[in-house]
């Protein structure tokens, strides 16, 4: 059973039975798979200005087709309500991001192989920012769009009475929103 994040003399610590670390580490990796498949189009083609491939921008004629899964669209929102000014900042810093993330989720699959969780301030954010990575595609997956859908989630508790898939994902959301709850506490005893 999860025991909660603490903050205390070693760091943040914390941690997660067998079964709860394997189901994190399957959702960290799905949600690479998911940011990996967008990376792929940023693949520029052969033969493009040496510049490009150096700075890894998109020449302004090739556009990123939209993102036509909304629980990626959470993950890499749009940075304006202006389409041409949310094509270009997406044109611009869409692949450092998904980079970014990609290399928290790893290194949080990579704490993830001890039952004992140990993290410095800076890594503990970094877990943090994995995790709600993960929530923020169960939230989209789930529906959530107000405080009645996230308090009917919230009432999913015991995996005894979990009959359906939207159940199941609702346990895994509250579980995931239970570990960064405790972690995010943690983090404040410990800046604090």
């Amino acid at each position: 059973m999860a025991k909660a994040f603490k903050y205390g003399s070693r760091g943040i610590t914390g941690s997660l039975h067998s079964a709860e670390r394997k189901l994190l580490r399957d959702l960290f990796a799905d949600i690479i798979h998911m940011l990996e498949e967008r990376a792929e189009l940023h693949r520029l083609p052969e033969g493009l200005d040496p510049l490009y491939a150096l700075t890894g921008m998109r020449p302004a004629d090739l556009e990123l087709p939209p993102i036509g899964d909304p629980a990626l669209a959470r993950l890499l929102p749009d940075a304006s309500d202006d389409p041409q000014v949310a094509r270009e900042h997406r044109r611009l810093t869409e692949s450092d991001l998904i980079g970014e993330k990609i290399d928290r989720l790893r290194e949080a699959q990579f704490l993830l192989e001890t039952d004992k969780i140990v993290l410095d301030p800076a890594g503990a954010r970094r877990f943090a920012q994995a995790l709600n990575d993960v929530r923020l595609v169960l939230s989209e997956r789930l529906e959530i769009r107000s405080e009645a859908d996230s308090e009917r989630i919230s009432q999913i508790n015991d995996a005894k009475d979990v009959t359906t898939p939207e159940e199941y994902l609702g346990l895994v959301y509250n579980l995931v929103s239970w570990v960064q709850d405790t972690l995010m506490h943690a983090l404040m005893n410990a800046e604090y």
